[in-house]
């Protein structure tokens, strides 16, 4: 028993550990997972969660807008909504089109957090931009430097705070009085990074009143609203109503356990009794995900492992096998919790519940974990590994704190795993 007692103490100091990293590698990794989600993508989410227009003017020509393609984005704008949904296309499409081809001068800025959100980006006006060849993309990063005294001629540029406020002051490679639209993407990555709100307002203060402001976000938190409105006058707001309808769709258990062990070998029952096209399995820390991963390959299953410290790059590649039905179950930490969409992932499982750095719940990660499943309008499954007291104080918490209730789960008994399949 004294065995045990430690046993749990050492996995709860390398959780509190794990979390403590995690929160010193907040604003790196809001920026990795920005950038996974826009490498993982080829296609946009088919989202059928509810879109929320909030403005002040009803005549406006947003007023009854249901999606980004519906836009046409004639006024200052804040748009939020999760990874997928048409951002990036939305603003891109509204830099073409404010673009005179035959004006050879920076007429649209676009800033991007970090360097690898910028060349993505490009990417996509690259690759949208095919048909108008006479509009020219210029990158305001670093590394490309330009000199002194040359004007560039390219229409749109897009790149970092830091370089893009050189370019529009002291270096005066930009006119910043010329610029029709002005684009924060990311704004939610970009509060976070120390240094870019300043820059971002700098830039801004610079340009003509009569400048397009389009602010686009993946959250809308009161830090994103703050920033927003310092840099967005008198803007229209459009962004996507919280996910928790989507617990209506996913049936939600408990198991109970008495250590890693044994819910292993509840995840193996699970298993051998019912049918699962792709699984996801959320563990707290690296070193649980690596161990489960290990057992689950010698138990003969196609697994996959993601954690925090892969390249972006590498994560995009496992992903893409995933999604590829190449591994069937995807083993992670919180690094996955967020975006990723999946049709086949018809069960999501917690071999650990999330808690933060606290201890306490994190009920917005547990709602993004199981969101995983139950995509596309279809019903999903997920389950809930319970080892201590504290794991089951947790559980209890987040039922109250949605209101739904979570069943327990006999693993044991094979007919009752079949049931909660149908």
């Amino acid at each position: 028993m004294a065995t045990d007692s430690w046993a749990q103490a050492v996995d709860e100091q390398e959780a509190a550990a794990e979390s403590v990293n995690l929160n010193l590698r907040n604003t790196k990794d809001k920026a990795a997972q920005s950038l996974l989600n826009k490498l993982i993508r080829n296609n946009l989410v088919n989202n059928t969660n509810q879109v929320e227009v909030l403005q002040k003017d009803p005549n406006s020509p947003l007023y009854s807008v249901k999606s980004f393609e519906e836009l046409r984005l004639p006024q200052n704008l804040i748009a939020q909504s999760q990874s997928g949904t048409g951002k990036t296309a939305a603003f891109v499409l509204a830099m073409l089109s404010h673009v005179d081809p035959n004006n050879k001068y920076p007429q649209c800025l676009c800033v991007s957090p970090t360097y690898e959100l910028a060349l993505q980006t490009g990417k996509v006006i690259e690759q949208m931009g095919q048909h108008y060849p006479e509009v020219k993309l210029l990158y305001a990063i670093r590394g490309n430097k330009l000199q002194r005294g040359i004007k560039p001629q390219e229409q749109i540029v897009i790149g970092t705070p830091g370089t893009m406020l050189d370019w529009c002051g002291k270096l005066k490679f930009i006119e910043p009085k010329k610029i029709k639209v002005f684009v924060l993407d990311e704004a939610d990555v970009m509060i976070a990074t120390q240094g870019h709100q300043d820059q971002s307002i700098r830039i801004q203060r610079m340009l003509p009143k009569n400048c397009q402001m389009l602010l686009f976000s993946a959250t809308f938190e009161e830090t994103v609203w703050n920033f927003a409105q310092r840099i967005v006058p008198d803007p229209n707001i459009i962004k996507l109503k919280r996910e928790e309808e989507t617990l209506d769709t996913i049936k939600q258990y408990y198991v109970l356990c008495n250590s890693k062990e044994e819910k292993f070998q509840a995840l193996c029952n699970i298993y051998g009794a019912i049918t699962i096209a792709q699984a996801m399995i959320f563990c707290h820390t690296r070193k649980t995900a690596g161990w489960l991963a290990g057992e689950l390959s010698r138990e003969g299953h196609q697994v996959a492992l993601l954690s925090g410290e892969m390249q972006v790059e590498q994560r995009a590649a496992v992903i893409d096998r995933f999604r590829d039905g190449k591994e069937k179950v995807l083993v992670t930490t919180n690094v996955c919790a967020r975006g990723i969409d999946v049709e086949q992932v018809s069960v999501v499982i917690n071999f650990d519940l999330p808690v933060d750095k606290d201890g306490n719940p994190d009920n917005e990660t547990y709602l993004h974990r199981i969101g995983r499943t139950g995509r596309f309008g279809k019903r999903g499954l997920a389950i809930n590994m319970v080892d201590s007291r504290m794991s089951m104080n947790i559980l209890n918490r987040i039922q109250e704190h949605f209101s739904k209730k979570i069943e327990k789960l006999d693993t044991d008994d094979l007919d009752e795993i079949e049931k909660i399949a149908s």
